[in-house]
């Protein structure tokens, strides 16, 4: 028996009613990120591997397919992650000074899952801010991005905060091994591994990525950190700045909760500054994640600061209810030029008219046909069923 049906594993269709379901969700979503002042862009599917991969770190690595180009001889790769290609535009080819907010929406494919029931297709929507240093810039893609998932409809929305300048500061003197082996064990909470990696660590600095797991919660985890951290500049400016994010998110999105995840790893390779993972009721994992990564743009020539965010659509759209079926006037199909005229002006008006074509006039559709056509007196009239 054939299976030239089957799809590989992690890869699915969309059929039509969740395919308009998340159409609808991307153009809420593009609209929003305009009325912030963000330029479209659409970068290419596949280009040099060495491009996409620039200051991503070994991760986004494994999720990339490569593939041989046929004209030149050189590696490409399928995009696995647009943000460096969407650096690459700022730094190479829009080159401006000052701030650029530029947005994208499309597929991006993974040579592995990120979980057993992920998608190796998501469709990643996402927003940067490039040029700008100062903290108002993560406030703004925090509020981009919250109100991204509020127009989509993401109830339960939580938003945990962390800062990779800590954990950078605290392992300064560890060798790589030792420092990979820390990040590994943070990671995973794993407490023994930990400790181990950190003993040629001072006392102090080996207290403190001790206590890191445990630095999770409220703003009073911000105070306990004062409290059970060094006092070096580079924390200092983190928690600063950690707790003027929450204020102002608690502030601009009251619904929102927002808590602190100190020893979050997560990215550590390419963010350089405050990052942020939005969770909502129904899923296990972050629905959108982003922050700080000034160094993105610097093997293109150009390091600027640079702070965005991106989540999968697709998985938004599991998350949210879509509509109900869209509300459509059934016709009838005939020759008639009173009838074609009067569909054509129908669709003109914004309404969708769905011809029943000859011996399929009870299938079903995916639009909910509550008014029809109908020949009333020599003239096509729209009336209720």
């Amino acid at each position: 028996m054939s299976s030239a049906w089957l799809l590989p594993e992690h890869l699915a269709d969309v059929l039509p009613a969740q395919a308009r379901h998340i159409e609808e969700l991307r153009r809420g979503l593009l609209d929003v990120a305009r009325s912030y002042g963000c330029e479209l862009v659409i970068p290419p599917l596949a280009e040099h591997l060495d491009s996409l991969l620039s200051g991503t770190g070994g991760d986004l690595d494994l999720k990339t397919f490569k593939l041989v180009d046929q004209l030149s001889g050189r590696t490409l790769g399928v995009r696995a992650d647009s943000t460096p290609q969407v650096a690459r535009i700022d730094a190479h080819l829009l080159n401006r000074r000052g701030v650029t907010r530029l947005c994208y929406c499309g597929p991006v494919l993974h040579a592995r899952p990120s979980g057993m029931q992920a998608s190796r297709e998501p469709l990643q929507f996402g927003a940067e801010i490039y040029g700008h240093a100062g903290l108002e810039a993560d406030l703004e893609v925090l509020d981009l991005a919250l109100d991204c998932l509020g127009d989509a409809g993401l109830p339960g929305v939580v938003l945990d905060l962390a800062d990779t300048r800590i954990v950078r500061a605290l392992l300064e003197g560890l060798d790589t091994a030792a420092r990979d082996r820390a990040l590994v064990a943070l990671a995973a909470k794993d407490q023994a591994t930990l400790e181990s990696a950190v003993q040629p660590l001072e006392p102090a600095r080996r207290r403190a990525l001790l206590a890191l797991p445990t630095l999770y919660g409220d703003d009073a985890i911000l105070a306990r950190a004062r409290e059970l951290l060094p006092s070096l500049p580079a924390l200092r400016l983190a928690l600063d700045e950690l707790a003027t994010l929450g204020r102002h998110v608690r502030q601009a999105h009251p619904k929102a909760r927002v808590g602190y995840d100190l020893a979050d790893v997560g990215g550590s390779a390419y963010y350089s500054g405050a990052r942020f993972a939005v969770y909502a009721e129904g899923s296990s994992d972050a629905v959108a994640r982003g922050g700080r990564y000034d160094e993105v743009g610097e093997v293109f020539g150009r390091k600027r600061p640079a702070v965005g965010f991106s989540l999968d659509l697709k998985e938004i759209a599991e998350l949210v209810p879509a509509a109900g079926g869209r509300a459509a006037i059934r016709a009838p199909w005939a020759e008639d030029s009173t009838l074609r005229g009067a569909v054509r002006r129908l669709r003109e008006q914004g309404e969708t008219v769905v011809c029943m074509l000859p011996g399929h006039e009870h299938e079903g559709q995916e639009f909910d046909c509550d008014r029809e056509l109908v020949a009333v007196g020599g003239q096509w009239v729209v009336r209720a069923l």
